[in-house]
């Protein structure tokens, strides 16, 4: 698809962020990003989410108020993880099952 998709950061929301998202979407726009899905992620949750939403589309409903280009961004998760082994404790061996005398040097030379 050469076009923008009507909901921005689509392909980093939520299920549940994208379940409000998509409810201020008409017919048309909706029908454009399942199309989008389909043809890339195809995630079942999410066509569920979709076609479940334009079938009340077709039932009736009104798109909700708001611009979806308004909503805030998606904040991207870090690369690397908060902790990193110098921050780990001394090697440490986990106690056996049964006795605590039984238990191994535990890192003591």
């Amino acid at each position: 698809m050469s076009h923008e998709l009507p909901i921005p950061d689509y392909d980093q929301l939520s299920l549940g962020d994208l379940r409000h998202r998509v409810r201020s979407l008409a017919r048309d726009e909706l029908a454009a990003v399942l199309e989008h899905e389909r043809a890339h992620g195809n995630r079942t949750p999410v066509t569920e989410v979709l076609t479940a939403r334009l079938a009340q589309l077709d039932d009736g409903a009104e798109p909700s108020g708001g611009d979806p280009a308004n909503t805030p961004g998606v904040a991207s998760t870090p690369r690397t993880p908060p902790v990193s082994p110098a921050h780990s404790p001394d090697d440490n061996t986990p106690l056996r099952h049964g006795v605590a005398g039984q238990t191994p040097a535990r890192g003591r030379p």
